[in-house]
């Protein structure tokens, strides 16, 4: 007999890696038991620091997660060593429908550690960079007591800024010699980087992308998050102080700059609890969640409302544009 929930929440609560690991397969695949496991952990979550990295393919982001975790682990002097949760977003593939685990091999180093996990978690076609069930996994680190949640995306481009929902600290990595930092513009992510990264510095071109991002920042950098997302938090106020994000330059394959970084997410975490921020970003992440779970919820009470088959012939009658989306909106809404 399988364990339930409660039980494999128990047991992770409880040091039980293999019941972490298996209460995370239940969340990720949204069984009943994984629910319950996240309804029972859910009071105990909400004081992890969840730090986003986010960037295009090729910028060595899964490389830069290992040497920060290394860094929070093994911390210069004046810091103290912190437990690391690692939710890598692999790309999914298109045989199993599971995650590559790309990012397991780079994060050898990190092996044998116990204050260390690591779960690789298939996109799954997710947007966003994301996959769906992200946040219900992060969620179970936090509960368990891990100090610092580092959640890596998959690199999908313009969808990136999904990251800014759920992370409070997000770092944009960029690197020279890949031409994109007019795209990073276009797609806005520069608005949701708290730190700038410049990985691979060692790399020609590496003064070239710097100036370009700092230019870019001078330019005017108003970061705040959506004013749909503050909406609603009591005493939200206007920020006195506006944080400046960082542009910083490492090389993580040998460990060049990776402290300066850590110091850099520190001073950012400071700011957001000195500044209230902290709360702030806590209640636009529930809220968004809370907002996908009712739209799931409401579309699935929809459909097994829906007179059988009815579905089907509207959007036949699409495809054979005898009438447009607006008018088959009416015709499944309001007929």
């Amino acid at each position: 007999m399988s364990a339930s929930g409660i039980e494999l929440a128990e047991g992770a609560l409880a040091g039980n890696r293999l019941a972490l690991a298996r209460l995370l397969t239940q969340v990720e695949n949204d069984t009943p038991a994984g629910r319950m496991g996240l309804d029972w952990l859910f009071p105990r979550a909400g004081r992890a620091h969840l730090i986003g990295i986010t960037g295009s393919p090729g910028t060595g982001k899964s490389s830069l997660v290992n040497r920060i975790a290394l860094s929070y682990r093994n911390p210069m002097a004046g810091l103290a060593a912190r437990t690391v949760g690692v939710v890598a977003i692999d790309p999914t593939s298109p045989f199993s429908g599971g995650a590559l685990l790309g990012d397991r091999v780079r994060m050898r180093d990190l092996a044998g550690d116990s204050g260390v996990f690591i779960r690789s978690m298939a996109a799954r076609g997710a947007l966003g960079g994301l996959a769906r069930q992200t946040a219900a996994a992060v969620q179970v680190m936090d509960a368990v007591g891990f100090e610092v949640i580092l959640i890596e995306t998959v690199g999908a481009g313009q969808s990136e800024v999904d990251i800014a929902r759920l992370a409070q600290t997000t770092i944009v990595v960029e690197a020279p010699g890949l031409g994109d930092e007019i795209q990073a513009i276009k797609a806005g992510i520069l608005e949701i980087a708290d730190i700038l990264v410049i990985n691979k510095a060692d790399r020609p071109g590496v003064e070239n992308t710097e100036r370009a991002l700092r230019s870019m920042l001078e330019m005017g950098h108003h970061h705040h998050l959506p004013d749909h997302l503050n909406a609603g938090i009591t005493g939200a106020q206007p920020e006195a102080e506006e944080w400046q994000p960082p542009v910083l330059k490492t090389v993580a394959t040998d460990g060049k700059g990776t402290d300066e970084l850590v110091v850099a997410i520190e001073r950012h975490l400071a700011y957001l609890k000195r500044h209230g921020e902290w709360q702030r970003r806590q209640y636009a992440r529930l809220m968004n969640e809370l907002e996908v779970l009712v739209q799931g919820a409401l579309v699935e009470r929809w459909r097994s409302a829906l007179p059988e088959d009815l579905y089907e012939e509207v959007v036949a009658q699409l495809c054979e544009r005898s009438i447009s989306p607006y008018q088959a909106l009416e015709k499944l809404v309001h007929d």
